[in-house]
């Protein structure tokens, strides 16, 4: 039996050790962390449950299919609930919209804004299928390590017009500014502008449409635990606590890692789910990068930082929706600030996640649990967190308490939080950046980090920063794609042939 190493516990590292495991190898997993998960960790502070990282569930299906693998079936151990609204924007005048629900629930509140952008958002709709029955459903689970993979789709990109920005494509279909605004977020959840990122992450739309918002009860932490579950039912070894220090090569092959505590351990075939920047600035042989790869690793534009504040309430807010977009005065220049000009401003727009909204066991009885998500630039602003932490921290306090969480000073307990400093040395993610790359069309597909690094035969890239890119759908997908790419070598090239 050939062997298999996972380095990395995200949900790309997850399911790519359920897919490889399905395929008959023995799996190896590592994670630096003590808990499997990568940064969907979970904090417990004073009676008060966080998820630290992804809160919205999106393509159910791809969560289903790795218990199917096996036989099981999901919703016997974990729960999805979908959400009404599925997000509640906030705009600054205190106007809202909600979005979600049926078709017709989403129509009604774009009537109340500008009637005229029904038919706009229907045929918006319209265009996300066609980008989804492209990028998603055919692209998606395709490997894209070579360049005659991208040829071949050029036709489809030029029709669909990928090179046009998000901001863009949503502008060609709505008229109205709080309608443009809420309908073009979408980049931030992967770690993009808008205005900068390519058009077929429009897709979203239609998958959203398609298949709801969901909540795993007992949050995303819950799923974690049942993935983990199926991985020791199926005898796959985990090991947490454990920091890659190497990635040890011969010639054009990978054949283990080394840990910082100085154990090694070897595999006929390694996978790396974590930031591609740090894999090819720290854990490889620097000679042994190709020419073309260290380009990519150089001039690769980054996602943006996050700051992430936590804290609970003692007493609960039953208006405030699940999913809350808190839109700031500014929408381009906010995030011309952040993406181009590197510079942390006054203001911000956030995401407001309150989980006792559908859960009530994040918090004591009575009370609310909440995380809010404000992006900043990267670690590349050189801001020193240790000064702008507090002072950030206290501007999003006073703006929530004058506006959707009235009296929250008085209410606000156990609060703490994220910079992107934590997520450079928790997750080992360069400088910081909450997403790695950006999904710019210039780093997408081929011209993103490829799932087959170059120039070693059995190593393997999961995860945000590879094809196709961040957030849950993308970086389950691409465990697809690695579970095609090692079969495929596999076969080609059976490295243990003497174990089988």
């Amino acid at each position: 039996m050939q062997s298999s190493l996972v380095v990395g516990s995200g949900f790309g590292g997850i399911a790519s050790a359920l897919r490889l495991r399905s395929l008959g190898f023995e799996v190896h997993v590592i994670e630096r962390q003590d808990d499997l998960g990568g940064r969907a960790q979970v904090f417990e502070v004073d009676g008060y449950r966080h998820d630290a990282g992804p809160t919205v569930i999106t393509a159910p299906f791809l969560f289903d299919e790795l218990f199917e693998l096996f036989g099981e079936r999901r919703q016997d151990h974990v729960e999805f609930r979908e959400l009404t609204p599925w997000y509640r924007f906030i705009f600054p005048d205190g106007d809202h919209f909600d979005y979600g629900g049926t078709l017709e629930d989403t129509l009604a509140e774009i009537h109340r804004i500008e009637p005229k952008d029904q038919q706009g958002y229907q045929s918006l709709i319209a265009h996300s299928k066609e980008l989804f029955d492209i990028g998603f459903a055919k692209l998606a689970h395709q490997p894209f390590h070579e360049i005659k993979t991208m040829a071949k789709q050029i036709p489809n990109l030029a029709k669909l017009r990928s090179d046009r920005s998000v901001w863009d494509m949503v502008c060609k279909y709505l008229s109205h500014d709080k309608l443009r605004q809420a309908f073009s977020i979408q980049p931030l959840l992967v770690g993009g502008s808008p205005f900068d990122t390519t058009s077929i992450y429009g897709l979203i739309h239609y998958l959203e449409r398609a298949y709801g918002i969901y909540f795993a009860m007992g949050g995303t932490g819950a799923l974690v635990e049942q993935l983990r579950q199926l991985m020791l039912r199926q005898g796959i070894t985990i090991q947490t606590g454990a920091t890659v220090s190497e990635i040890l090569t011969s010639q054009n092959k990978v054949s283990g890692v080394r840990l910082e505590s100085g154990d090694v351990i070897t595999a006929d075939y390694t996978v790396f789910n974590g930031d591609p920047m740090h894999l090819y600035r720290e854990l490889l042989p620097q000679n042994d990068i190709p020419f073309a790869t260290k380009i990519k690793r150089d001039f690769s534009k980054l996602s943006m930082g996050l700051y992430v504040l936590f804290f609970g309430t003692n007493r609960q807010y039953p208006d405030v929706a699940h999913h809350t977009i808190w839109m700031g005065q500014r929408y381009k220049d906010l995030l011309d600030d952040i993406f181009h000009r590197q510079t942390l401003a006054d203001d911000f727009s956030l995401y407001v996640h309150r989980p006792t909204a559908t859960d009530p066991s994040f918090a004591p009885s009575g009370h609310d649990s909440f995380y809010v998500l404000a992006p900043v630039p990267h670690q590349g602003a050189g801001i020193d967190w240790t000064i702008e932490e507090p002072k950030l921290r206290a501007r999003i306090i006073d703006a929530l308490d004058k506006t959707m969480l009235p009296d929250l000073k008085e209410h606000l307990r156990a609060p703490f939080s994220m910079t992107p400093e934590n997520f450079a040395t928790d997750y080992l993610s360069y400088q910081g950046a909450g997403f790695s790359i950006a999904p710019l069309f210039t780093q997408s597909a081929w011209f993103r980090f490829h799932n087959k690094a170059e120039g070693f035969e059995n190593l393997f890239l999961t995860g945000a920063g590879t094809h196709p890119g961040a957030g849950m759908p993308g970086v389950i997908s691409s465990a697809k794609v690695v579970e095609r790419l090692v079969k495929e070598a596999s076969e080609k090239l059976p490295l243990s042939k003497e174990k089988a």
